[in-house]
């Protein structure tokens, strides 16, 4: 029963349930005693989250966040770079429209008067959002009052915003954001090709899967004769459908005592067979090394299936010359036992 918790997604649907069932058991004395009623309201909304257990059986959703996770080492050096842009524009901000009067989209939260709010409104305009309205603030010469000698003006200046919030716009939106959309692509491309050109965790899943349907002792062996049945029930790109018998004699897969062939060797011969169909030759799998090893007595190779083969052609060659002999020495006989009765 403790084979249950071994997998993610079960725990993960444990804790839903047992949060949810506390919830509707206790909820009058939580409400009352300890938190607001809001958070078990949170809780529930927690078991939306089973949904991600799509997740596992959507091959392109793996890829694509696969290709996310690959992606936020780059997408951190990003972030970066854009806040030392938001950074430096938001002090030039400050330096020039700090008293600019407060209309079109600067107003109490959003405005240049400190660094802060600087940023924030400079954040926002990162996305392209309300960029018109700050341009049209920051640049209204009009209905201010100008700066003098004794007072600080709160007019805006028509080059000096144009300058500066084109410049802005350009390098955070059509530059730095595009470089997200850039740096995904660029990885979810590569992705897709390891998926396409090699052999990835879910073919090796897939290939134990399927095992433990022929092997559900977890001895980490199947019989012989199950062999060309095992290949054939895998999906690509491991898998070699029926007819197979010659295929698997030319891949050589050893056979172990008892007629009994390996886990890890199957999958070694199916990844070479795979990269030699992509004109790729391969010495070992990095998969191989997480198999459990085996007693050396179990695992000892007395044959191969080419060998085999070759045992059981030379079987039925000796068989052929035997059975010629027998039935060419009975025949001498029947041909002698005529004689002797006349």
């Amino acid at each position: 029963r403790w084979h249950y918790f071994k997998e993610p997604w079960n725990i993960f649907d444990f804790i839903v349930v047992i949060l949810s069932i506390l919830g509707v058991l206790l909820r009058d004395i939580i409400t009352k005693y300890f938190v607001s009623p809001t958070l078990l309201r949170v809780v529930r909304v927690v078991k939306v989250g089973r949904v991600l257990r799509l997740v596992k059986g959507a091959r392109g959703i793996r890829t694509l966040l696969f290709a996310l996770a690959m992606s936020l080492p780059a997408l951190f050096n990003i972030c970066l770079l854009l806040f030392l842009v938001i950074f430096i524009y938001a002090i030039f901000g400050m330096s020039f429209f700090m008293n600019v009067k407060q209309r079109y989209g600067i107003d109490e939260t959003f405005n240049f008067s400190t660094f802060f709010r600087s940023f924030l409104l400079l954040f926002q305009m990162s996305t392209s959002a309300g960029w018109d309205n700050v341009l049209a603030a920051i640049m209204d010469e009009n209905d201010c009052t100008p700066t003098g000698p004794d007072a600080e003006g709160d007019c805006g200046n028509r080059g000096i915003a144009i300058a500066f919030l084109v410049s802005y716009l350009i390098i955070s939106s059509l530059i730095i954001i595009n470089m997200y959309i850039a740096v995904i692509l660029e990885n979810y491309s590569q992705a897709a090709e390891d998926v396409h050109e090699g052999l990835t965790d879910d073919d090796y899943d897939m290939y134990y899967e399927i095992w433990q349907r022929f092997d559900p002792k977890g001895t980490q062996f199947i019989p012989y004769s199950q062999l060309s049945d095992f290949v054939h029930a895998l999906e690509e790109p491991l898998q070699i459908p029926k007819p197979n018998k010659f295929k698997l004699i030319s891949m050589d897969i050893p056979i172990c005592v008892g007629d009994m062939c390996y886990c890890v060797d199957i999958l070694d011969a199916l990844t070479k067979d795979f990269f030699a169909r992509k004109g790729h030759v391969i010495e070992e799998t990095a998969e191989l090394a997480e198999v459990a090893p085996v007693k050396l007595g179990q695992f000892e190779h007395i044959s191969s299936t080419l060998w085999r083969q070759r045992e059981e052609y030379c079987a039925g060659v000796i068989q052929k010359v035997w059975h010629d002999y027998y039935q060419q020495h009975k025949q001498q006989q029947q041909q002698q036992q005529k004689l002797n009765t006349i």
